[in-house]
């Protein structure tokens, strides 16, 4: 979707997406139904039993519109959004992460926690078991360091085990992080996580849920939030997982989403490094070292400058945003590179210190 189609949200609209996102049995596609059939969120709500029959929906879900319990859920999730800090993202608005918005059932909705201009920055997905070995647990340690070092976001599920080393890790060394959890941001878990949760809002890193605010830690909703995981990310590394590991969901949603899959091997005696090698045997890409991921995201970008131009040429991607900010999708759009290409290069101009971004847009540094 162009810059130029998005269409402002009323607050009516807003409320009552919060209530369509409140019902039963209601996921990414009948929700995008609901709208696309009716044009609205406001309309799908006062629309007849009857027309929501006819979209095929379950009587479940009309039947819950007007209950007490999806009003008032809406109301508390805007009086949440009142605080400092605390987001709504809606995937048909400019400030949805570009990267999740291409993936075919991304969420509607999406709660925030933290610092919002992440999400446009270039992240890498580890994940790997909550029963860690101490050599898996420091090897996540080491790789989300160097990762986060290099000016990448590390994004992943808040877990305990490599989850949470990678989280903190990206932290100790001043860098940027993202989890996602699998239930709503008021209902967190695991709980023992809470203080790193905590820390890394705090320290300008972000916390996310599709989930509603009091949604609590049901077992399905953990595989389901790793679609974004994965969708957030320009690829997934797997450090350690056996074969029955959520971190194979996750692997198998980036492959499936286009995303490149990264797998730490280990013993063969060991269970935790089974899940790894089997990725490795179903084509993902055997890592040793940090360089093996740096050399490959550099190979995405192909920056078009001909061997004429000279070395201080002005980047393609500068002239655009001295021109105007732009979000990256939109820069995107412009030149004509894929997404991954364009967050790889951003991140470099950052890193550089001539491009920054600001409220999910970016801008030209001037000197």
């Amino acid at each position: 979707m162009s810059q130029s189609a998005f269409t402002p949200v009323s607050p009516a609209e807003l409320e009552a997406r919060l209530r369509l996102h409140r019902l039963p049995e209601l996921g990414p596609a009948r929700f995008r139904k609901l709208l696309e059939a009716f044009g609205s969120a406001s309309k799908a709500i006062s629309a007849p039993a009857s027309a929501w029959r006819a979209l095929g929906l379950p009587l479940a879900c009309s039947e819950a519109r007007r209950c007490s319990e999806v009003r008032d859920g809406a109301s508390h999730a805007l009086a949440w959004l009142e605080r400092p800090g605390q987001h709504l993202l809606m995937w048909d608005q400019p400030d949805y992460p570009a990267l999740l918005a291409q993936i075919s059932d991304a969420p509607p909705l999406l709660f925030v926690a933290g610092n919002l201009d992440i999400l446009e920055k270039p992240q890498l997905a580890m994940v790997g078991s909550r029963r860690a070995s101490r050599p898996g647990m420091d090897t996540a340690v080491a790789f989300s360091r160097s990762l986060a070092g290099a000016g990448f976001v590390i994004t992943s599920g808040l877990a305990l085990g490599i989850d949470a080393a990678a989280h903190q890790a990206a932290l100790d060394v001043g860098g940027q992080t993202i989890g996602v959890l699998g239930t709503g941001l008021e209902k967190f878990y695991p709980q023992r996580n809470r203080p790193l949760a905590d820390a890394m809002i705090a320290s300008g890193s972000a916390v996310l849920s599709e989930f509603p605010l009091d949604a609590g830690p049901t077992a399905s909703n953990f595989p389901r939030r790793n679609r974004i995981i994965s969708g957030l990310s320009l690829g997934v590394l797997v450090v350690e997982a056996s074969v029955a590991s959520g971190s194979l969901i996750t692997a198998r949603l980036a492959a499936e989403q286009g995303r490149e899959v990264y797998a730490i091997p280990g013993s063969i005696h060991h269970p935790g490094a089974k899940g790894c090698h089997q990725l490795i045997r179903d084509g993902a890409v055997l890592v040793e070292t940090v360089e093996h991921i740096l050399e490959a995201l550099r190979g995405w970008q192909q920056l078009p400058l001909s061997k004429d131009e000279p070395a201080k040429a002005i980047h393609p991607l500068l002239k655009l945003l001295h021109a105007a900010p732009h979000t990256s999708e939109a820069l995107a759009d412009a030149i004509g590179w894929t997404l991954p290409n364009v967050l790889v290069a951003l991140t470099e101009l950052e890193m550089e210190g001539r491009a920054v971004c600001e409220n999910g847009r970016w801008f030209a540094r001037v000197s």
